[in-house]
C-alpha cells in the first residue's frame, strides 16, 4: 500500500461552510459575523468529541486569514488557506482540549 492512509472523517472534512453537515446555528452565527464585518476578538469552540470543532474553526480561521479578504466564502486556493487545510498554518494554533485543562496553559498560550 504506497498511499498515504486518512481516516475517512479527514478525508473527506468540509472545507467551507455550505459543505457543513448539521451545527447550523454556529454555521449561521459565523457566517452573519463574517458578512457583516462584525468579528468578535475571540471564540471558544466547545462540546463532544466529533461534534465539527475543529472543522469549523478551520473554515472559520480561512474566512478570517484569506489572501483574498476577510469572508464567509475562503477562497480555498491562496497559500494561507492550503496550509490551514493542511494544517500546517503559522498563525493558526489548534489545541487538543484534553492536554491542555488548566488556567496555567491557557495564560501561556494567551
Amino acid at each position: 500500500m504506497s498511499e498515504h492512509y486518512q481516516v475517512l472523517a479527514r478525508k473527506y472534512r468540509p472545507h467551507t461552510f455550505n459543505e457543513m453537515v448539521g451545527q447550523t446555528h454556529t454555521v449561521k452565527t459565523l457566517i452573519n459575523a463574517l458578512d457583516a464585518n462584525n468579528l468578535h476578538h475571540g471564540f471558544l469552540f466547545t462540546g463532544t468529541r466529533g461534534v465539527g470543532k475543529t472543522t469549523i474553526a478551520r473554515i472559520f480561521a480561512k474566512s478570517i486569514n484569506c489572501e483574498q479578504g476577510v469572508s464567509s466564502k475562503p477562497c480555498g486556493t491562496c497559500a494561507t488557506c492550503i496550509e490551514i487545510d493542511q494544517g500546517q498554518s503559522v498563525d493558526l494554533i489548534e489545541l487538543d482540549a484534553a492536554s491542555h485543562t488548566g488556567v496555567d496553559n491557557m495564560r501561556d498560550i494567551l
